[in-house]
């Protein structure tokens, strides 16, 4: 008998079925694509020794989310490889910002702008746990602590309205790239967030990647589900609720247009229109290259880095994202490249590496995008063209039908406007539940929303596990490690 059926097993349906499992309930989980991972696949492309991340690459959730805080990947053997230079920022003069994982080297390195950095991360830095804690939780209860909101309030409302506290190109480019992880329109509320969240975690807990690749993360997902008698079937493309039978509870990592697909008319009518009111944001065009060496910098300091943001200056990238959040096709689109031997030596294979690379693009975009992200590398790095031994393309259309849930390229699940930051994916309190008698969602489209850091399908599955079987206190996710009970979101 299963007591739990989930669809989908990116990092959210992998969660959920690890916290129902440890929970002792019996989970099946269902897969459409012949592997499990969503995002957190890796597979050879052109070479059978190269592995390339299909999706994401760098894990600074895997890292700082409660989910994997209390999961422990380390303890279950994936090395979390830590750069030294977490991200760098080139400009096109040649100069360049970077962010170390040491603060002080940073301000160090920022100059006349390094005391301005120091005093907006060190208090972030120094209640780190506190404030991903906050940033990625259900949005729905109070935080623990009162003092981190208004840490964090004032620090995203001068950035939300624009008002930069840096007077050096380098540092306003360096926060800049990392708020465009948001991919929307700049300066925002949400890009705020994202900001913070992540510019002050470089400091902390890192931006790591998996020793190996993303996949390792989800196969250690699996492998607990596994040990506490969960199942999982890949190449099931769950087209209708029936297909899953008599299950009690259902968790579902799919967004709303999936969602109302597979349920159909079993919605009620104003629940629909309201999912069908949903909003997806910009899309992301991806190319892989098979590269024969590392990635030719100008600038050297550069290619020490974990992840790169190619964007120019701050006035750039808030020209460059706003247009493409507008539906435009900007000829110099904001990138984020790896090169993951630099933090991974592992990853080079007989003088041969692999090569990440996203460009921000308007939603649904059919270009493919090889061309466009070789040349926005080259301009930074010339001769990168030379190391390329092969290449492919996916374009933001591509990836809708890579999975369901980024719709038009979309792989934030979802716009990051405040509204709905407020009211992912439904204007309901408790939003992982569906009208649907023990239908739950758990994907990117409901809170916190996207990132690898599993809290939407932890919550979820925490919030089922209270209302269906009263188990308020979340279970031990690793060995000998007490979790704090946790509160229902519901109205009594």
């Amino acid at each position: 008998m299963t007591d739990a059926a989930i669809v989908g097993t990116g990092p959210n349906g992998l969660a959920a079925a690890v916290t129902l499992a440890r929970a002792g309930l019996k989970v099946s989980l269902h897969e459409k694509a012949d592997t499990v991972g969503g995002g957190l696949r890796t597979t050879a492309l052109f070479d059978s020794d190269v592995r390339h991340d299909i999706c994401s690459a760098v894990h600074p959730m895997a890292a700082a989310s409660a989910f994997f805080r209390r999961f422990d990947l380390p303890a279950r053997g994936v090395r979390l490889l830590q750069p030294d230079l977490p991200y760098a920022h080139p400009l096109p003069d040649g100069r360049a910002a970077a962010a170390w994982r040491d603060l002080t080297r940073t301000a160090e390195h920022l100059g006349a702008d390094g005391p301005r950095w120091e005093r907006l991360m060190r208090p972030l830095v120094s209640r780190s746990t506190a404030v991903v804690d906050l940033i990625l939780a259900t949005q729905r209860t109070l935080p623990g602590d009162p003092v981190t909101p208004l840490v964090l309030a004032p620090r995203m409302l001068a950035h939300a309205t624009n008002r930069t506290p840096f007077t050096t190109d380098e540092a306003a480019a360096l926060l800049t790239g990392v708020a465009a992880h948001a991919v929307g329109k700049l300066p925002s509320l949400a890009s705020a967030a994202v900001a913070m969240l992540l510019a002050h975690t470089a400091h902390s807990s890192g931006w790591p990647l998996p020793q190996g690749g993303s996949a390792r993360i989800a196969h250690a997902m699996v492998a607990d589900i596994a040990a506490h008698g969960g199942t999982v079937h890949t190449g099931h493309h769950v087209r209708d609720l029936a297909e899953l039978g008599d299950v009690p509870l259902i968790l579902l990592d799919v967004g709303p247009k999936e969602f109302l697909a597979i349920a159909g008319q079993r919605l009620p009518a104003g629940y629909r229109r309201s999912l069908g009111r949903y909003r997806y944001g910009p899309g992301a065009a991806k190319a892989d290259f098979l590269v024969d060496g590392p990635v030719p910098w100008a600038n050297p300091l550069v290619g020490r880095a974990g992840t790169v943001h190619l964007g120019g200056t701050r006035a750039d990238i808030l020209r460059q994202e706003t247009a493409t959040a507008a539906g435009e096709r900007v000829p110099d689109p904001f990138l984020l490249v790896v090169d993951p031997a630099v933090t991974d030596p592992s990853r080079a294979v007989g003088g041969k590496r692999p090569v990440w690379a996203y460009a921000h693009v308007p939603n649904g975009d059919t270009r493919d995008p090889v061309e466009l992200i070789r040349k926005r590398i080259e301009r930074y790095a010339p001769g990168f063209t030379d190391t390329i031994v092969a290449s492919r393309g996916r374009s933001a259309a591509e990836f809708e039908a890579y999975n369901p849930n980024y719709v038009g390229g979309d792989i934030a699940a979802g716009a990051l406007t405040l509204r709905q930051s407020l009211a992912r994916p439904t204007p309901r309190w408790n939003p992982y539940t569906t009208p649907l008698p023990g239908v739950y969602l758990c994907s990117a489209a409901t809170p916190p929303g996207p990132s690898v850091h599993g809290m939407c399908g932890h919550l979820a599955a925490l919030s089922a596990l209270s209302r269906h079987h009263n188990i308020r206190t979340a279970p031990d996710l690793s060995p000998g490690e007490r979790v704090p009970a946790w509160e229902e979101p519901d109205r009594p």
